[in-house]
């Protein structure tokens, strides 16, 4: 009988994962949302994994062994519980699937302020100060321009600790 599986990838190969996986005649699924990032100076969108180095993959282990899925080139394990490789839900599966379609979800994830945007930070250690949006700082903070004592100073703070004007 077919059931989901988590398996883990070997460092940026997920795809590579999913061609060999598919040859076996084995579905695989990972949620990909789309950022977007500064690179060289540039605003770019791309799609990164959801759960990165993860993947679903939906198969019979009476059909294709679990050694065969596990030897796959990019694949590294299975995600297991105890000896056996743990199952997962088929409805958590179908979620993400919908929500991966989902136009709002993608919007969530990837709308940074543009640079020279003003702001006002909600939470954290600068609460209530405005600041001016300067470029993001890793995957979860972003780079301010706050004013302090009359001089503008750079900060690094929580993107969730941003709202809008």
């Amino acid at each position: 009988m077919k059931d989901w599986y988590l398996l883990y990838c070997k460092r940026s190969e997920q795809e590579r994962a999913v061609i060999n996986l598919d040859r076996q005649g084995v579905e695989c699924y990972y949620p990909q949302v789309t950022v977007q990032k500064i690179v060289r100076g540039k605003r770019v969108e791309n799609y990164e994994p959801l759960f990165p180095n993860y993947m679903f993959v939906y198969f019979d282990p009476e059909d294709i062994s679990y050694t065969t899925i596990r030897s796959t080139r990019g694949v590294a394990d299975f995600i297991r519980q105890g000896a056996k490789p743990q199952t997962v839900q088929p409805d958590l599966i179908y979620g993400l699937m919908m929500n991966e379609d989902s136009a709002e979800h993608q919007s969530k994830l990837s709308s940074l302020p543009m640079p020279g945007e003003s702001l006002k930070l909600e939470q954290g250690q600068f609460k209530g100060l405005e600041a001016i949006y300067q470029e993001p700082d890793g995957e979860k903070r972003s780079f301010m321009l706050i004013n302090l004592l009359g001089k503008p100073v750079k900060v690094s703070v929580q993107n969730e600790d941003i709202v809008k004007k």
